[in-house]
């Protein structure tokens, strides 16, 4: 994965740990995952966009 091995994973993992706390850890990870998320909804543009399309509307009998 990207060139970094399972002792350089937990040494990283460790160290994020000591600067953060066992508190804020899961926090991070969890505001990641968040935005990790946004981030590939908004490039798909799959979730909030409004549709465009055009319903077939039949034509009216007014006379035109």
């Amino acid at each position: 994965m990207f060139g970094v091995g399972t002792t350089e994973l937990i040494i990283f993992l460790l160290i994020v740990l000591v600067v953060f706390g066992a508190r804020r850890v899961p926090e991070i990870g969890r505001s990641l995952g968040e935005a990790i998320r946004e981030f590939k909804d908004s490039i798909s543009g799959a979730k909030n966009e409004p549709t465009t399309e055009k319903k077939d509307v039949p034509p009216s009998d007014k006379g035109e």
